[in-house]
């Protein structure tokens, strides 16, 4: 899901050069719109992982993901899937507790960031471009161990976002430096 929020931000930000009948002020407002709603979407995506990391503190951890898993009507065979089960039934309490705390953390700087640019923030677009951009080589890094579209798709993503907040960043200082 989010890769697809992130597929159609990506084609948002590089066509909005190509729109003859808006304004430029109007193109950049959608885009940091659009870039905005990304990161709020991450962020409330990861708020729920964590609270569904709480919630299988304490119990039966195989029969609880059984159950989501029969009722969601997953391939539990799966490859990426099976990963996951494997991962999540040999889990104990201190690593549910520590990825729930790290879900929680992630979630409310990707929150930050998403209110931020939803308000226009200058700041918001220093930090995203920070935050975004000081996990690319990381993303580039797991690419290479282990190729997969999605993979591809977010690096993709994330790259554009810099990018296209960089050059935004850039135009503002040089509009202000000239005036």
């Amino acid at each position: 899901m989010v890769s697809v929020f992130g597929f159609v931000i990506l084609t948002v930000v590089t066509r909005h050069s190509s729109a003859p009948n808006r304004s430029a002020a109007h193109q950049g407002a959608t885009a940091l719109l659009l870039i905005g709603l990304f990161k709020l979407l991450k962020g409330l995506v990861l708020v729920a992982a964590g609270i569904g990391t709480l919630n299988l503190l304490h119990k039966d951890i195989p029969d609880v993901v059984t159950r989501w898993v029969e009722l969601l009507r997953v391939d539990p065979e799966n490859h990426f899937i099976h990963g996951i089960l494997a991962k999540l039934f040999s889990a104990t309490s201190k690593q549910l507790k520590e990825l729930s705390a790290g879900s929680f953390i992630y979630a409310g700087l990707f929150l930050t960031e998403g209110v931020g640019l939803l308000l226009r923030k200058h700041w918001a677009e220093y930090l995203t471009v920070i935050t975004t951009g000081a996990l690319i080589p990381l993303e580039v890094y797991e690419l290479v161990k282990s190729l997969s579209a999605a993979k591809l798709a977010i690096l993709a993503v994330n790259v554009v976002i810099v990018w296209y907040l960089i050059a935004r960043i850039r135009t503002r200082k040089r509009s202000i430096s000239s005036a």
